[in-house]
């Protein structure tokens, strides 16, 4: 199972936030304004690729609106090792269903991807605000590659819920806090 143990070696002044909302509700912009109320700099964790053309102007759109002061690093698989590299920086990550998809796509193991990931969040100094899409309230995916996504996209987000100090769900560009309290 995949919970801090006895050999936990995240400091416990290092919180680590998790922003889940649905599309267009405002995740990107409350984890932004979480991060840039401390000191920077700042690193921005970009997990999307560009596609396609829709895609390509999203990220434009994303790039265009931060303010000044975001290191971004684009890094579509190893978003462990992108935030063991930024271990000192407060974080954004721009999101775990993106990365997901690419782990997805790409036939990595996701069980061992999603392990890595808990230990990178558990050797951070710094706050760490990683923002992904709930998308399990919807319908039944058509097709056995959307009904994976979906469970992977549960999985995910449990995992790394009972690893945050704090779970804000967003509903029309308010956020509603799910969790305030140190890792279960």
């Amino acid at each position: 199972m995949e919970q801090a143990g006895a050999g936990d070696d995240r400091k416990r002044d290092a919180e680590c936030v998790l922003v889940l909302g649905g599309v267009r509700s405002g995740k990107s912009r409350h984890g932004e304004a979480m991060v840039t109320a401390l000191p920077g700099p700042w690193t921005y964790l970009a997990t999307g690729r560009g596609w396609d053309d829709e895609m390509r102007q999203r990220i434009a759109r994303h790039r265009a609106t931060r303010i000044a002061g975001w290191r971004t690093v684009e890094e579509p698989l190893d978003l462990p090792g992108a935030l063991d590299a930024a271990a000192d920086a407060p974080v954004l990550v721009d999101c775990l269903t993106l990365w997901l998809t690419n782990l997805i796509l790409d036939g990595r193991d996701i069980a061992l991807a999603r392990a890595d990931l808990l230990a990178a969040l558990r050797r951070r100094r710094a706050l760490s605000v990683l923002v992904g899409n709930e998308v399990g309230l919807g319908i039944v995916p058509e097709t056995a590659l959307g009904r994976r996504f979906r469970d992977e996209a549960g999985l995910l987000h449990q995992a790394v819920a009972r690893e945050a100090t704090r779970v804000v769900f967003m509903v029309a560009g308010l956020p509603m806090t799910v969790k305030e309290s140190g890792p279960r």
